[in-house]
């Protein structure tokens, strides 16, 4: 967030129009033409900066301004903070068709970087290789005295990362070369401070002192960015940066040969290819350059493991400790990725470090690397790496996941190796109730990554488990939220609820014997179907009090994403048998939602639509589960709360419920469903004196009306029953008391409706034609399927020419 200064500054930049920016961009240019640019000169480069940075397109300056930029970044009587202002000024205008900036005769390396930072801006391919090719020449040569290569390496990594193919072999020869000696190399004793040039500076120079290690002792072995001195030398700047830059350039460089002519490589070999042990470096036969780098990096990185024991005497030594850890041990395994004989001594280098840090909550970070490593080499390196993997999933979410850094980094791990995990490892999909977890409390950062993430948790043994904790996601998050109360509290406080009495609160539930067992299963590390409670209601209406906590609410908001796609993942491996477990759940879970209104009807609205698809999967559950979908359909009050659900039942009842999707079918079971659906519609139709008439959706009516109509022309002996209660369609539509509730369109479709239906069944063969289609097995029956709205106008038409039309 920025301050009101701030952002009244940046609100005058945006709105300040083209003619004033002239103006000032007029004062600004007289201001750099005078004899000595000044404090002025300054505050209106920098206003001038803010102007064109601060909005999204791109403002035009005067063509001889950009020109009179250039010369002023390239004047060595300019000060460094005016080249500085004007080389940030011109990036902004990038790509410039004014610029005629040129990296090839600058021999001054600060000057280099800027100009070459301004280059680099434009984006072209043909600029990105001028300017790696006039660094990588400055980096070979012996710099003149008082020029560092320090402000070359930062333009180097852009271009790396820019166009990695820009540089040739022998360039990345080169920069290898400057690399492994800037790591290995580095002077060990501290840089001398600058002379201050005040009456009482002293003309005699003293010893310098040795680096010291990040607690104090005085360092024995070579310098690495973990070691500390009050002044550093150039070549330890170098060995900063060089280390900074590593990771990138390995990954670029440091495997395979380039696609570039290297006059050094035989005709017929495959460059490619790396080695399963290199060459050794003998006194007479130096390593190549890409070798040698990658052993001297090794060396690096195992040196800062190392120095990653000692207890620094600063806070901020010790988080630099742990992220220097991170870096190295991803770097080591990407060198042995290049070059496998270095997995027989990273390996139980890096078993050691994880038994010292696994217990300590403050490098879990550095845990997902290792891990990392060993996924990529423990098939390789034949060493049994579950336990490293059982600890990262089952230890460090439940105990970090309210950590959101380590959160986002673990799920893309796992999103990541999501394939190497499923084909590896069983620990993955078993422990997701944790991976859960994390979403639970970092759900509006997390949701896209788990997106990704959840196809690969799903299978037939997970898919029922994962429903439910889907459906429970929010009372998860309440759950983790009264787990960190009840942690913060004193010993005292938890101890002293009563086990005999009711917990007038969440946190005297969370060490409730009554509640114990629930909150052990909902907040679980593995999955574990088997010690499911009976019921978790008790637990829901508990947390009921949290509904309105944002955390909550925002978790809320992704189970609807997340379950659309579980569905759709579901129905690609699903047999017969999860189906039915899946249609009977959707009904049970829809009585037993986390109680925020806005969740249950998008929940509903999704299980609804998929409970369609689901009964199109099977159309023989309709049959086999006659039972449950009787018990549900048979509710009012299910019609009422649960239109979205209702209303798709009740549609897979008419649609399915025939002998042509399944032999067991019988007229007692289409007159049982008959009969139930009968008594619902009655139930919201009928117009009783001194009494309000129950709302509902006019598709539900219309649906109802349509699968009575379906199963009486599968069950001829019922079509009386349907025509007579469907010509008492306008009594209803007209009656005051449906006026108010239903507005005039929905009215009419009901009504519109019901005359078809009406007219269809006047003719019960055209009825049983319409409603008992084939099961489409071929394209013909399939497009006699998708004409069957057509067929039921048509007979509305002959029947009653003027009557409206609905389909079916």
């Amino acid at each position: 967030m920025f301050t009101a200064a701030a952002e009244s500054f940046l609100r005058q930049a945006r709105e300040i129009q083209e003619e004033e920016l002239r103006r000032f961009t007029a004062r600004v240019s007289a201001l750099l033409q005078g004899p000595e640019a000044g404090p002025e000169a300054v505050d209106g480069l920098q206003r001038l900066h803010l102007s064109v940075a601060a909005t999204k397109y791109p403002r035009k300056l005067d063509g001889k301004f950009v020109e009179q930029l250039q010369t002023v970044l390239c004047s060595p009587k300019s000060p460094e903070q005016i080249q500085v202002l004007c080389a940030a000024i011109l990036r902004e205008m990038s790509p410039c068709n004014d610029l005629v900036l040129s990296c090839d005769e600058i021999q001054d390396t600060k000057l280099l970087s800027l100009v070459s930072s301004v280059l680099l801006a434009q984006g072209s391919r043909g600029e990105v290789a001028a300017v790696g090719q006039r660094v990588v020449q400055g980096l070979e040569r012996r710099l003149p005295e008082g020029q560092s290569a320090r402000f070359l390496l930062p333009v180097l990594a852009n271009v790396t990362s820019l166009s990695p193919g820009s540089l040739t072999e022998e360039q990345t020869n080169v920069v290898s070369k400057k690399l492994a000696d800037w790591l290995r190399y580095a002077s060990i004793q501290q840089g001398m401070a600058q002379p201050s040039g005040g009456f009482f500076s002293s003309p005699r120079t003293k010893q310098p002192a040795p680096i010291t290690e990040v607690d104090g002792a005085v360092a024995t072995d070579f310098f690495t960015v973990l070691s500390v001195a009050q002044h550093y030398t150039q070549d330890q700047w170098l060995n900063v940066q060089a280390f900074s830059m590593l990771r990138n350039w390995l990954l670029c460089y440091g495997g395979k040969e380039l696609d570039t002519p290297n006059p050094g490589a035989s005709a017929g070999g495959d460059s490619s290819v790396t080695p399963l042990v290199p060459a050794p470096a003998t006194p007479g036969r130096l390593l190549p350059p890409r070798e040698r780098l990658r052993d001297k990096a090794f060396e690096y990185c195992q040196r800062l493991v190392e120095q990653s024991t000692r207890r620094p005497l600063k806070k901020e030594d010790g988080d630099l400790q742990k992220a220097c850890l991170i870096e190295a041990v991803t770097i080591m395994d990407i060198i042995c990725k290049q070059d496998s004989s270095y997995v027989c001594r990273a390996v139980p280098f890096l078993k050691i470090l994880h038994s010292r840090i696994c217990g300590d909550a403050s490098y879990a970070r550095a845990l997902l690397p290792i891990a990392q490593f060993f996924l990529n080499h423990s098939k390789l390196a034949a060493v049994d790496s579950d336990a490293i993997y059982k600890h990262l999933f089952s230890d460090i979410p439940a105990q970090l996941f309210h950590n959101p850094s380590l959160a986002f980094e673990f799920i893309h791990f796992c999103k990541d190796n999501s394939q190497l995990f499923t084909d590896s490892s069983s620990i993955f999909r078993q422990s997701f109730p944790n991976l859960f977890k994390f979403l639970a409390w970092n759900s509006p950062s997390l949701i896209s990554e788990f997106v990704d993430l959840l196809p690969f948790l799903l299978d037939p043994g997970t898919a029922i488990e994962i429903f439910h904790l889907l459906l429970d996601l929010p009372c998860l998050t309440a759950a983790l939220d009264i787990q960190l109360r009840a942690a913060a509290l004193p010993a005292s406080e938890k101890a002293g609820a009563d086990p005999a009495g009711k917990p007038a609160t969440c946190l005297e539930a969370f060490h409730h014997p009554l509640y114990r067992s629930m909150f052990q299963y909902l907040l679980r590390s593995r999955s574990a179907p088997e010690d499911a409670p009976d019921s978790l209601v008790p637990l829901r209406q508990l947390l009921g009090s949290l509904a309105g906590s944002p955390r909550v609410v925002q978790c809320a908001e992704t189970v609807p994403v997340l379950l659309e796609l579980f569905f759709r993942v579901v129905a690609e491996f699903a047999d017969g048998s999860l189906i039915n477990q899946l249609v009977v759940l959707l009904l049970q879970r829809s009585d037993q939602l986390y109680e925020i209104s806005a969740f249950k009807e998008d929940v509903y609205r999704v299980l609804g639509s998929n409970l369609a698809m689901l009964c199109g999967l099977r159309p023989a559950l309709v049959v086999e589960l006659s039972t449950e979908i009787l018990e549900f359909s048979g509710a009012v009050s299910n019609i009422q709360s649960k239109e979205a659900i209702f209303t798709h039942m009740a549609w897979a009842v008419g649609e399915f419920l025939s002998v042509s999707h399944d032999k067991r079918c019988t007229v007692e079971q289409i007159t049982r469903f008959f009969e139930t659906l009968e008594a619902v519609l009655f139930e919201i139709t009928q117009l009783r004196p001194q009494a309000s008439t129950p709302s509902c959706a006019p598709r539900a009516i219309s649906v109802l009306m349509a699968t009575l109509t379906k199963l009486a022309a599968r069950s001829q002996d019922l079509i009386p029953r349907v025509s007579m209660f469907l010509s008492k369609m306008r009594t209803f539509v007209q009656s005051p008391a449906v006026t108010s509730v239903y507005c005039e369109e929905d009215l009419e479709e009901i009504l519109i409706r019901a005359t078809e239906l009406m007219n269809l069944l006047k003719m019960p063969s055209v009825a049983q034609f319409v409603f008992t289609p084939p099961v489409a097995s071929t394209q013909f029956q399939k497009e006699v399927n998708d004409s069957l709205p057509l067929a039921l106008r048509m007979v509305t038409q002959l029947l009653e020419p003027a009557a409206g039309s609905m389909p079916v």
